[in-house]
């Protein structure tokens, strides 16, 4: 009854996703994600300041619900769908400079100009009113919806504290820095975004279907599998496929982050993404939009960080705390400063004039921002260099790696064997009838031995011979041909006593081991230079591997890799891996490195399982946490660097703004700060520290 229950909820929850537009405050963008959170009827809220994104699981979509939350929190964000348009969407930037210019105008007149009295303080207000209406009415709103107080709030308090205890000029001089403020720091944010954007621009903008009138220009999305595809030259693969005819050079840069050229011809799978630089070609579409290679990993890095690394979750938490904190320091300095030197309440130097700096530097902004921008920043860096992550927290461990453990076949080496030998152990049969068997079964499965060993018959097989077909994984294959029983694998697998140097699977039909067949593979072009960098850093490596202990020592030892188990079934890696797990220092992770689909299980269990599972390898995206779409582990270390800069950054952002903030407000107490220095350390280092952020990229 509970397993139904389970399946019926699973069944109803659908999810939802909407735009946050002119969302520019990431402090903002949390206390949204609670305030939906908190509604019972929506699971699993997501609000993604890096892309605007609000993502939840619900019975129903409940648009109307989450546009009154978010309004009562943000009365300027807009809820639209991905593919909608605001109507009430205005540029910003434009408007905000000509109030600045408007404004200060009158302000000056006002001021500068010999005029009757009245007349002078109308202008003075009106001044006011322009720069601040904007924000006194977003404060007042959120006041009387959520009885909550944000920046607009505690900017509003500060101007008109100013202008009462007679400075007029430094009133507005708040209220003019804080909005030329947020309308750079709503660019900085803009170019940060797009800057992430121009990294991943892979997606193809239409598709040019094949059909009796000519060809059809179309969006990818509408684009159905068997539909022919026409690229020319200078045009992106809209959708994954294989090419029926032409040949030509693709860029493949965007995906995988390598310069070299890959050339295609009839026969070959091409990605979507990758861009014809020479020639034309006309594919079979195999897989639709929404599958495509392109859609993974656009949706893959988009959603990388919504799982938080721990220093954005502690962010978020203590910026909840951080403002409430400093408004009640705000008051006690206003209220008993005075009691305790002897500086007056009002006044150019007065305790609330003092009070009311503590309010402007309140504002978290600058410490919110930069955090998730850099991890943004950072995913998006990795995944234009072929290094897909699909969270800010393995991102963050990245830097942490002491020891990876890795997978031999088609991770270290190729994959792609040879066949050096077939030896034959009964007279009654030929070398041609061993390989003919161990085909047949091969036929059948997708390792990469079983690829070349079909690759090495040049023979026709009959696969509708196999009955019966049975695959153990880790160990080898069986089946019924002829009413014979045939096994095909390792040593123990089929029983075999003798012995052989390498790689080799032996073939046993009926009782009798009638032959083996010895392969042999080639390493990787880069894996040893790339372990020995791995090795110089502190990382430990080893080595886990199904194959025979020899084969695997020799490739160790050529590798400079440090330890090495051989003959290891899935389990046994497994079990392995947990052991090594148990025993790791604090703050240390462990990474495995396999090929996503029979490692899967340790890949799982790992601190970081990195699959190297080639170009648009869907099962290795689905099994690991990081996938390296090149298969070369040179990767892992471009990474390690790319988690140390996004690190490094974060704690420079997070180490400037809280001095900044922490000693404008130890100043401001005992009377050596005043505005502008507040406005800078509140909009001034928001702005700084995402300028500081783009140096990721």
């Amino acid at each position: 009854m509970y397993e139904k229950f389970i399946r019926k909820v699973v069944s109803i929850l659908k999810k939802y996703e909407f735009i946050l537009q002119n969302l520019d405050c990431a402090n903002c963008a949390n206390k949204i994600q609670a305030k939906i959170a908190s509604n019972e009827q929506f699971k699993n809220v997501v609000v993604n300041f890096s892309t605007l994104k609000l993502t939840y699981e619900a019975e129903n979509e409940n648009r109307q619900m989450i546009e009154q939350i978010v309004k009562s929190l943000e009365p300027e964000v807009e809820v639209v769908k991905p593919k909608e348009k605001s109507a009430q969407t205005v540029e910003k930037g434009k408007l905000g400079w000509g109030r600045l210019l408007l404004g200060t105008g009158i302000m000056a007149i006002g001021t500068c100009i010999q005029m009757p009295t009245m007349v002078a303080r109308i202008l003075v207000f009106l001044a006011y009113a322009i720069l601040l209406y904007r924000t006194i009415g977003n404060a007042v709103k959120l006041l009387k919806t959520s009885k909550t107080i944000n920046e607009n709030f505690l900017v509003t308090m500060s101007c008109f504290g100013a202008f009462l205890i007679g400075e007029q000029w430094e009133g507005f001089m708040v209220i003019m820095l804080y909005e030329i403020g947020k309308i750079l720091e709503e660019k900085a944010v803009h170019k940060t975004r797009k800057s992430i954007s121009d990294l991943m621009n892979i997606k193809p903008e239409y598709a040019n279907v094949k059909t009796n009138q000519g060809t059809n220009k179309t969006e990818p999305e509408n684009v159905k599998v068997g539909d022919i595809v026409i690229i020319k030259q200078g045009e992106k693969i809209p959708l994954d496929g294989i090419v029926v005819e032409g040949e030509a050079d693709l860029d493949v840069a965007s995906l995988t982050g390598e310069s070299a050229l890959k050339n295609v011809k009839v026969g070959s799978e091409v990605l979507s993404g990758s861009i014809n630089t020479q020639g034309l070609l006309e594919i079979r579409v195999t897989q639709e939009y929404k599958n495509s290679t392109v859609s993974r990993i656009l949706e893959l890095v988009e959603n990388a960080t919504d799982k938080k690394a721990k220093t954005e979750t502690f962010v978020n938490q203590a910026a909840k705390i951080y403002t409430p904190i400093v408004i009640v320091l705000a008051i006690l300095v206003g209220l008993c400063l005075p009691g305790i030197t002897n500086i007056s309440y009002t006044g150019k130097n007065g305790s609330i004039y003092r009070a009311l700096i503590f309010l402007v530097v309140s504002c978290p902004c600058a410490i919110a921002i930069s955090v998730p921008l850099s991890y943004f920043s950072g995913i998006g860096k990795a995944s234009k260099k072929g290094i897909l992550i699909k969270g800010s927290d393995y991102l963050d461990a990245f830097k942490q790696i002491k020891q990876i453990v890795f997978d031999k076949t088609g991770t270290l080496t190729k994959g792609e064997f040879s066949i050096q030998q077939i030896q034959v152990y009964q007279e009654n049969y030929t070398q041609e009838q061993v390989l003919e068997y161990a085909v047949l079964g091969e036929s059948f499965s997708n390792h990469p031995i079983a690829k070349s060993v079909i690759n090495a018959c040049q023979k026709e097989v009959d696969m509708a011979e196999v009955k019966e077909y049975q695959e153990i994984a880790g160990k080898g294959l069986c089946y019924k041909k002829d009413e014979k029983k045939v096994w095909i694998g390792n040593k123990e697998f089929v029983g075999a006593n003798q012995t052989v140097e390498g790689t080799a699977i032996f073939v046993k039909v009926e009782q009798q081991i009638i032959g083996s067949i010895i392969l042999g593979d080639q390493i990787k072009e880069g894996t040893k230079q790339a372990i020995q960098k791995l090795n110089s850093l502190g990382i430990t490596t080893k080595m886990f591997t199904g194959d025979d202990y020899k084969v695997a020592a020799e490739i160790a030892k050529e590798l400079g890799i440090t330890e090495v188990k051989a003959n290891m079934l899935p389990n046994d890696k497994y079990q392995e891996m947990e052991k090594i797990l148990s025993k790791r220092k604090n703050l240390e992770k462990v990474a495995f490195v396999g090929d996503g689909i029979n490692d899967s299980p340790v890949l799982a269990i790992s601190d970081i399982g990195i699959s190297m599972g080639g170009v648009g390898s869907e099962a290795a995206i689905e099994a690991s946490d990081v996938v390296i779409m090149t298969d070369h582990i040179d990767k892992i270390i471009e990474g390690i660097e790319i988690s140390k800069k996004t690190a490094r950054i974060i704690k420079q952002n997070l180490i400037f703004a809280i001095g900044v903030k922490v000693l404008v407000l130890i100043f401001s107490t005992i009377g050596i700060s005043n505005m502008w220095q507040a406005i800078f350390a509140d909009v001034g280092v928001t702005l700084i520290t995402i300028l500081n952020t783009l140096r990721i990229l």
